[in-house]
């Protein structure tokens, strides 16, 4: 072991013995075990590879996750230790943030390298959503909703998927013609038409859209299209999760574009990730594992930023609903039926560090909205003269 690896140890070691709520069982590449915490929920940390301190040093969370995917650390609890972490702030300091170069260059790709432009937006949507259906068949529900569920008692998912969607089919006005920003594979489009909706469906994804197509078989206009390419007026707007895929830059021109295509007397609802009002000047100046590794080009806003972006395109929250434990649930749910096909995500050729990274990232989500770092909401917006 190099001196710099022993010294990362050292503050390593020193950093866990703050742990204050839940203990931590730490086992080292030499097989010795470490207790760290005296109560809470227990989660354990099995470090296979002392290079993974180097890593954290050096990129901070976003190495966390590069470390897990290269096998360089394991968890039988990793949900649990990734919350753990997260209720543990002070772990943070040396760890969680990357180094100042590393930070400045994550930032660069972020913003610079993966713009939401039109070309952009393509290109990073496709990115993610274009891996493959079969990919997402093995593991969402029959459905195919790649989004949050809304539960109730004794729901299964596929019940609080159809739950969410009628939550928000009960939020619009009873106007024919519909505009779904960001269809996904089509769940929500079909319980649309089902219900009575005219539905102009609009994707990115090309995947997406073939699959959407023949779901729907002419009970809805499904169209690869950029939202900001979309024209006339809509009695109902719905755009589930895709908010997340604009980019911050973007964020005025998407809302606008809401105002703009919103016929008076319409509603709008968004279902959007957020991360806390008093966290947002935080979180929008650092990049993350997430952003760098799952969905380019992606930000999260927070309820504050919703409220006054819309307020400036001339909407207002007419209704606001939160359940980020359900997604908390979901992202269970559905790591736990990705892990279980396994052997057959390998057979379509992918790897194991492919699975890894999805396990990460599942998993990950999990713990963000677990211990409340993110939240889902669904907000149901109207012309702010609505009320004139």
């Amino acid at each position: 072991m190099s001196l710099v690896t022993r010294s990362l140890k050292s503050r390593f070691f020193s950093a866990l013995e703050g742990i204050g709520d839940g203990i931590l069982t730490l086992t080292t590449p030499e097989g010795t075990r470490h207790r760290f915490g005296s109560a809470g929920p227990e989660a354990d940390l099995q470090i296979r590879d002392w290079r993974l301190l180097p890593r954290l040093a050096l990129r901070g969370d976003v190495g966390l996750g590069e470390g897990w995917i290269a096998g360089e650390w394991h968890s039988e609890t990793l949900e649990g230790t990734l919350s753990l972490a997260l209720r543990n702030l002070g772990l943070r300091a040396g760890w969680g943030e990357p180094g100042r170069l590393q930070a400045m260059r994550m930032r660069l790709v972020d913003r610079l390298m993966r713009p939401n432009s039109l070309r952009g937006s393509r290109r990073n949507i496709r990115a993610h959503y274009d891996v493959g259906n079969e990919f997402y068949q093995l593991w969402l529900d029959p459905g195919m909703t790649y989004s949050s569920a809304l539960f109730g008692e004794g729901d299964d998912l596929p019940r609080a998927q159809a739950r969410k969607n009628a939550r928000i089919l009960a939020q619009l006005t009873p106007g024919e013609s519909l505009l779904e920003i960001g269809c996904g594979w089509g769940g929500f489009a079909e319980a649309a038409a089902d219900h009575g909706h005219d539905v102009t469906a609009i994707t990115l994804s090309p995947s997406q859209k073939g699959y959407a197509d023949a779901r729907l078989d002419g009970r809805a206009e499904v169209r690869l299209q950029d939202y900001r390419q979309v024209t006339g007026s809509f009695d109902n707007i719905v755009s589930i999760e895709m908010i997340e895929a604009v980019g911050e830059r973007y964020w005025p021109t998407y809302f606008a574009t809401l105002k703009a295509r919103l016929a008076p007397g319409g509603r709008a609802v968004l279902q959007a990730i957020t991360v806390p009002d008093a966290e947002f000047s935080v979180y929008r100046r650092r990049s993350d594992f997430i952003r760098q590794h799952v969905f380019p080009g992606g930000m999260l806003p927070c309820s504050a930023i919703i409220v006054h972006e819309a307020a400036k395109a001339g909407l207002r929250v007419q209704d606001s609903h939160a359940f980020g434990p359900d997604y908390a649930r979901t992202c269970r749910i559905w790591c736990e039926r990705m892990m279980q096909q396994r052997p057959r995500i390998e057979r379509l050729g992918y790897g194991d560090a492919f699975l890894r990274g999805w396990q990460f990232y599942l998993e990950g989500c999990a713990a963000a909205f677990a211990t409340g770092r993110c939240d889902v909401v669904q907000v149901t917006l109207d012309h702010a003269d609505a009320a004139a």
